[in-house]
């Protein structure tokens, strides 16, 4: 029974080094079409079985205004920055969240606060 407890740990410790995804730096700029917004990521993703596979923008009242799928892993582009377009956020608004997710862990505890210059 320990041989095969041993045996699950070792096959789980890549999943559980690469940890939550990490939001390293956030760009955003109002255009005529909405807001783009372009975030920089770090994870230790070990390929299929772990990897970022999405951000998204939140306001304040917990409404998603947008959310960027990310299709594949990164394991040799880290940190990496991907951008989402035309996100509609209200007026009023003036500040949003940035969360991150990965494929084992779920969303982040850890968010990235953007104040939203317009």
């Amino acid at each position: 029974m320990r041989r095969l407890a041993a045996l699950a740990l070792l096959l789980c410790a890549p999943a559980l080094q690469a940890g939550e995804a990490e939001i390293t730096g956030v760009h955003a700029r109002e255009g005529r079409d909405g807001w783009t917004f372009s975030v920089s990521l770090r994870h230790g993703d070990t390929g299929w079985d772990h990897y970022a596979d999405a951000w998204r923008v939140v306001g304040p009242d917990g409404t998603v205004y947008g959310t960027r799928t990310l299709h594949h892993p990164h394991e040799n582009e880290q940190p990496f920055t991907r951008s989402l377009s035309g996100v509609r956020i209200p007026d009023g608004v003036a500040e949003v969240r940035i969360e991150a997710r990965d494929s084992v862990h779920g969303w982040a505890a850890r968010t990235y606060p953007v104040p939203l210059k317009r």
